[in-house]
């Protein structure tokens, strides 16, 4: 058996005129996150740690910002096809440790929605996906509610 882990990271401005998707759910709040897809933080770094740990690359490879196809699109179809290329390598995931670093909004009453959102897409278990979220004490850019960061590792076997 041979087991990989990987390690995914993700950040997002903060701006006004956008929906704010993490971890596949929309969550209520008067920003969203820029960028060219949904901008889901959360997604992007779980892709990211699962590309790295198969020695995929990374989600700017995969799906590029460059392309028109990956203008506005919900990031649950991105993770799926990382699953997929993830996948078609031979491994089989096992679990993901995420940490979503935001001062506002308040996190924690979303979180069992993501987990499931996620478990959908990877085709697990909700139990195999940990969410934790945190502030960074009014420190920098999260700290100042600029933009939201997002840390995944993951566990990965063949």
């Amino acid at each position: 058996m041979s087991i990989r882990v990987g390690m995914g990271f993700d950040v997002h401005r903060l701006v006004d005129g956008r929906e704010l998707w993490m971890g596949g759910v929309n969550i209520p709040y008067h920003l969203g996150l820029l960028g060219h897809s949904d901008a889901d933080v959360v997604l992007h770094a779980l892709c990211d740690a699962l590309l790295g740990a198969a020695a995929l690359r990374d989600i700017g490879f995969h799906f590029p910002d460059t392309d028109p196809r990956f203008k506005g699109i919900d990031s649950k179809k991105l993770l799926v096809e990382t699953m997929r290329l993830v996948a078609e390598k031979g491994y089989r995931f096992g679990n993901a440790d995420i940490t979503i670093c935001a001062e506002q909004p308040k996190l924690n009453p979303h979180i069992p929605a993501m987990q499931q959102a996620i478990a959908t897409c990877m085709g697990c278990d909700p139990g195999c996906v940990s969410i934790k979220a945190t502030t960074t004490e009014k420190l920098g850019f999260t700290g100042r509610g600029e933009g939201i960061a997002a840390y995944a590792t993951v566990l990965i076997e063949k």
